[in-house]
């Protein structure tokens, strides 16, 4: 029972933020898509960025014409807890990057790998378009998320890093 609240809570919370997020943007640059901001993907880049506590830290790519837009959440911040001790939510909106729209199918696995180097692997969960997978973050530092998709037969292959602070 508790799980399926859990459940229940995390769909409505990520359709929240990501409906907050598309409401948000009006200046109708390209017909509705955002500017991509240049990113040093450099782990050095990130060791003095500060992430204020409530924020949700986010992140856009695009490979093979697939704009991928991840967000990176603490479940404790968004007053929610993890039955196996996750204390990160990781979630990925997909689009055709040409046309802006959403992809709605698509199986994949995000792997994170913590500052001291160990990793961690799950499968993406698909909530209705929205892929995502929990995660554990103990130590402050900047941790490589690298997320493995597959699209109608193809692969797509995204590589950030995440300052944990």
């Amino acid at each position: 029972m508790k799980k399926n609240i859990t459940f229940v809570t995390i769909l409505l919370i990520t359709g929240l933020i990501f409906s907050n997020t598309v409401v948000a943007d009006t200046s109708h640059k390209g017909h509705g898509q955002k500017e991509m901001p240049k990113v040093d993907a450099s782990p050095k880049s990130h060791e003095n960025m500060q992430m204020p506590a409530t924020e949700t830290f986010e992140h856009q790519m695009v490979d093979k014409q697939i704009r991928a837009e991840f967000q990176i959440m603490s479940l404790a911040k968004m007053n929610m807890k993890d039955a196996g001790g996750a204390t990160h939510h990781i979630m990925v909106k997909l689009f055709h990057d040409s046309v802006n729209h959403q992809v709605k199918e698509a199986a994949g696995k995000v792997k994170v790998i913590g500052p001291d180097k160990k990793e961690q692997t799950n499968n993406l969960q698909n909530y209705n378009g929205i892929f995502a997978a929990n995660f554990t973050f103990t130590e402050k530092g900047n941790y490589g998320v690298i997320c493995l998709l597959k699209l109608k037969g193809e692969k797509h292959l995204f590589k950030f890093w995440y300052p944990h602070n």
